[in-house]
């Protein structure tokens, strides 16, 4: 799964015009080498982070072409990239000799390379954000009236984990894998007050076993409509009947279904938003006070906003306002502090009013109510 997900993240960089979103000339980073030779581990990030100072912005200096790019083995441990500062633009190298005291490189267009014992390097840190994929949940008001609900559990249990079977309402027939989740805090933007969605606590996922709407007769519930037979006997709806495939937490009655749909893998690519956007952290995931490099917080933009899977936006602390007075004569003056850019963040999930982000580079904390905007 993450050979597959390494591809797809490499394999849209070609998708993307050179210098989209970009908002001035690439810079090289002060002490930016002529060489690296990848090891296990390595991102196409972070390599790009030693030749960049905006690494996010290694798609426009890749010299790759359509095929090239999309091969699933491009990029391995072993071998070397090459700076061309001319560009500047990053290739592919061979390594024909060492000297002594410096490795001579030929450099050389991408070739394909058969190692089944080594995985290509992968974008960005595809693990962090793995989890995240398909949980947590945000979910509107009308969503959360409108998803499934469970109306009982295997053998009456109070709470029931994965290989159980629940049975749930309100599900669509032609889905056949569920999230199942319990509603949790309302997102709220820092300054507006703004409700903008509710983090779902995931609860885990389970795979229709049996379809609803075979009625049979029963005892009649005063939640359902009952419908008389020939013998006259009230029959009730059969609810649908799903079986627990994954559990994070112990599932029961009330908790809530909606469809377990496919992360958008294609626009994995890092880039500017087209035109400017400003938001704010809403949450730190898991509710810690802040947080660093390579964890998840939730910022106030999304799909209304122009938010895509990939975009990139750079961290803002508000430094708030100050007063002097000169001497201590005299009415006091108010200065508000300019803001100070400290990081940037990769945005992989998108809902209409927020979005969920990766600290990519951070220099100091993440905490709520910091800036986001066009980097």
């Amino acid at each position: 799964m993450m050979r597959i997900i390494s591809a797809l993240l490499i394999g849209v960089a070609a998708l993307v015009p050179a210098g989209a979103g970009a908002t001035g000339p690439i810079r090289l980073a002060d002490d930016a080498p002529d060489s690296h030779v990848v090891v296990p581990g390595d991102t196409l990030w972070g390599i790009s982070g030693k030749f960049l100072k905006e690494p996010w912005r290694w798609p426009e200096v890749w010299r790759l072409n359509r095929e090239q790019i999309r091969n699933p083995h491009l990029i391995y441990p072993g071998q070397i990239i090459v700076l061309d500062r001319n560009g500047p633009t990053l290739k592919f190298g061979k390594r024909i000799g060492q000297p002594v005291g410096k490795p001579l490189y030929e450099k050389r267009f991408p070739q394909v390379y058969s190692t089944p014992d080594q995985a290509a390097i992968q974008s960005i840190p595809v693990r962090a954000i793995t989890p995240f994929l398909s949980e947590p949940l945000v979910v509107t008001e009308e969503e959360d009236a409108a998803a499934g609900i469970v109306v009982a559990t295997q053998e009456g249990r109070v709470f029931t984990g994965p290989g159980d079977t629940v049975f749930a309402t309100r599900l669509a027939p032609e889905v056949h894998n569920w999230n199942i989740y319990r509603k949790a805090k309302p997102l709220v933007e820092p300054v507006s007050g703004e409700i903008l969605g509710y983090e779902a606590t995931y609860l885990g996922q389970a795979r229709v076993t049996a379809e609803a709407g075979v009625l049979a007769p029963d005892a009649q519930d005063a939640s359902a409509e009952p419908q008389k037979s020939t013998d006259g006997k009230p029959r009730l709806p059969i609810p649908t009947s799903l079986i627990l495939t994954s559990s994070k937490h112990e599932i029961g009655k009330g908790d809530r279904l909606l469809p377990a749909g496919r992360p958008d893998l294609l626009s994995y690519v890092p880039h500017a938003p087209d035109k400017e956007v400003a938001g704010r952290v809403v949450s730190i995931y898991n509710g810690v006070a802040e947080t660093g490099r390579y964890n998840v917080v939730s910022v106030s933009l999304g799909k209304r906003d122009g938010m895509e899977i990939g975009h990139v936006l750079a961290l803002h602390r508000n430094r708030g306002e100050t007063e002097y007075r000169e001497d201590n004569v005299g009415p006091a003056q108010r200065f508000r502090l300019p803001e100070h850019r400290y990081g940037v963040v990769f945005v992989f999930r998108v809902f209409e009013r927020l979005s969920y982000a990766l600290v990519m580079d951070s220099n100091g904390p993440v905490t709520v109510a910091d800036s986001v905007r066009k980097p």
